[in-house]
C-alpha cells in the first residue's frame, strides 16, 4: 500500500482528543500507537490489544511521524467539526 494509501487511515475529529490525529476515526491517537512503539511493544501486541487495529494502521502511524519529521504538509483525509 502506499503512503498516500496508508494516510487516508489518519483522520481528524474535533471531537475526538481535541482533534489530535487519530486512526480511522476511532478513539485511538497516532500519538499513542507511536509511543507504544517507542516503549518497545511489537506490532502483534498492539495489534492483540486492539483487535479492530489492522497491521496497516500501524505502518499509517510511522508514515505520519516520517512526514512529520520530515517537516512535509500533511493533509489528513477529512476533518469534521464536534456536535
Amino acid at each position: 500500500m502506499d503512503e498516500t494509501k496508508l494516510l487516508e487511515r489518519i483522520t481528524v475529529n474535533s471531537g475526538i482528543f481535541g482533534g489530535k490525529p487519530i486512526i480511522r476515526g476511532r478513539r485511538l491517537a497516532v500519538e499513542h500507537v507511536l509511543g507504544m512503539l517507542a516503549a518497545g511493544d511489537s506490532p502483534a501486541t498492539i495489534l492483540e490489544g486492539y483487535p479492530w487495529l489492522e497491521p496497516e494502521d500501524i505502518q499509517a502511524c510511522l508514515v505520519y511521524a516520517r512526514r512529520l519529521v520530515g517537516h512535509e504538509r500533511i493533509e489528513p483525509a477529512f476533518m469534521e467539526t464536534g456536535t
